[in-house]
């Protein structure tokens, strides 16, 4: 079964400084069909303007990843943390028993465009933690490259959720593939570019939520980029 997020059947949000669009509830927009796919609570896709940014604010009990496209975003926290995420670098942020934290594009000319995701924790009241790591283009060029997993392993950032996220970027014309455990399920995001999901045509930022499938072969139909969450 397959459900999909159409990309311009998002929620939108124009505020100026920030042009965002939202899979899932968030903010002001609320769809009572959309609140989220098992762990996943939100999936965001920002783009801030030159300068601009979010100023510090809290969260609790949540894990973010954070995936920058093109641009850069300065983040600094509660924690001390003060690093400057650039395309290709994922971080993650278990908030935990509460952070503060604030993000913001330090470019005078160019924008940021970045995906801000929210997954419920496997449990709450954690330690709050942060992680930033970059995963190259020869370990996702048309393969599937683990980057989150409550494992950390083969050098995943380390998620507090029975959930795996993987990247690729596929060149037109070639297929990825990965088999799903029964019971388990998926959502596949496309960043860039355009695929065929089991045959089924996703277009740059569609969605698509899947349950009692064993087997995606996600091709690409244009050179490609895609995100896959793997979830209980």
């Amino acid at each position: 079964m397959m459900q999909i997020r159409k990309a311009n059947e998002r929620g939108h949000a124009d505020h100026g400084w920030l042009n965002a669009y939202h899979t899932f509830s968030f903010s002001s927009y609320r769809d009572p069909r959309y609140m989220g796919f098992r762990s996943l609570r939100v999936m965001n896709e920002d783009r801030v303007a030159p300068g601009q940014g979010f100023g510090t604010h809290p969260h609790q009990d949540m894990e973010i990843v954070t995936y920058v496209l093109e641009g850069a975003l300065e983040h600094k926290d509660s924690m001390g943390n003060g690093e400057v995420l650039r395309p290709g670098e994922f971080q993650r942020m278990s908030a935990g028993t509460g952070i503060t934290h604030s993000e913001f594009n330090p470019s005078e000319s160019e924008s940021v465009h970045l995906y801000q995701i929210w997954l419920y924790p496997d449990r709450k009241g954690l330690d709050p933690s942060y992680e930033q790591k970059r995963f190259t283009e020869a370990e996702q060029r048309d393969q599937l490259r683990l980057v989150a997993s409550p494992t950390a392993e083969n050098g995943s950032l380390l998620i507090h959720q029975d959930a795996r996220i993987f990247l690729s970027q596929i060149t037109k014309g070639r297929q990825v593939v990965h088999e799903t455990v029964p019971g388990r399920h998926a959502w596949l995001q496309v960043l860039r570019g355009s695929v065929l999901l089991n045959g089924v045509d996703l277009q740059t930022s569609d969605g698509a939520a899947v349950s009692d499938e064993t087997r995606l072969t996600i091709q690409a139909t244009s050179d490609a980029e895609i995100m896959l969450f793997d979830l209980a």
